[in-house]
């Protein structure tokens, strides 16, 4: 490959990766930063991961299909989830309108993060947007899935939950 042409695809990785931690994994402290939820309030997420148990579910954007499909098995788990203390947030690049409108459409019970600015992202160690699903367990990450699921994303949760002799569910949808 022509060395022009090299520096050329390495500047556009890096410029895509601009700003990003690396990939935050199990055991890794939880990014403690403050972010803006769907009806644009700001949310100190070090406290929140502080205590207790935290899912913080990343999409790639509110209303398409995936999307959907992740958010709505979140959200018909919900009250199983929060009876057990898991607190439940969902992250995209959408902005603060986009994401209350998305929440409004599927009556998301949980907050949506509007990271227009991609510091919660890159926080993650996540230089582009995929679909991922982090367990936060007082300030630690505790489990996280790199190619979560749409429809079964409730499930995969609530079996690391099990799996990790944290929590027990009745059922696993």
């Amino acid at each position: 490959m022509k060395p022009l042409k090299f520096i050329l695809i390495l500047s556009m990785f890096n410029f895509f990766n601009f700003g990003c931690a690396d990939e935050l994994a199990v055991g890794a402290d939880a990014p403690a930063l403050n972010a803006t939820l769907q009806n644009g309030d700001t949310i100190d997420l070090g406290a929140v991961f502080a205590e207790g148990i935290t899912l913080v579910f990343f999409y790639p954007k509110a209303d398409t299909p995936g999307c959907t499909a992740q958010a709505c098995s979140l959200r018909d788990s919900f009250e199983e989830l929060t009876a057990k203390g898991v607190k439940v947030f969902g992250v995209s690049y959408d902005s603060a309108e986009a994401q209350r409108d998305f929440m409004d459409k599927h009556q998301l019970p949980f907050d949506l993060i509007a990271d227009e600015d991609k510091s919660v992202s890159n926080a993650f160690g996540r230089g582009w947007f995929s679909r991922q699903a982090y367990l936060i367990q007082d300030g630690k990450i505790i489990w996280r899935d790199t190619k979560a699921s749409t429809s079964s994303q409730a499930a995969d949760v609530k079996q690391a939950l099990m799996d990790l002799g944290i929590l027990q569910f009745d059922s696993m949808s």
